[in-house]
């Protein structure tokens, strides 16, 4: 659907989906620049507590702002602001379901305030949070 500000309503939500595999975390690590060994070395991921390799928090956060980008709201969005906790490791293979809902519209400057959440195939939240759009068209 393509929402206008106007047709947002207090509840409306939406979503993205996308499995994390090992291709996603090597081109995150080489976008980002991190290259951390939790994320790209098994043998040493197998050391730390998780006992294998994680994925980048922000990959996760990255499905946020897809969502915010092309779902709920969409088209014309500006993302003001983001909170976020990290409540689970993503593991390499998860899929991944990002979600946006809306919780306030703020009619004098067209923003709009929204509940976000990550969840994995299990629908345990992986990250939670909150935004701040502008609503630019």
């Amino acid at each position: 659907m393509a929402w206008t500000y106007e047709t947002l309503n207090v509840g409306d939500k939406d979503s993205i989906s996308k499995v994390i595999d090992d291709a996603v975390v090597r081109k995150f690590a080489d976008v980002s620049n991190d290259n951390n060994p939790l994320h790209l070395d098994e043998d040493f991921a197998k050391t730390t507590t998780f006992g294998r390799r994680i994925a980048h928090g922000m990959i996760s956060a990255g499905l946020i702002s897809a969502v915010l980008g092309t779902q709920l709201p969409g088209m014309g969005t500006v993302y003001m602001s983001q909170s976020l906790k990290f409540r689970r490791p993503v593991f390499l293979g998860d899929t991944l379901t990002a979600w946006a809902e809306v919780q306030e519209k703020i009619d004098a400057k067209k923003r709009i305030i929204l509940k976000t959440w990550v969840e994995n195939q299990n629908g345990e939240t992986v990250v939670e949070g909150e935004a701040l759009t502008l609503f630019d068209v």
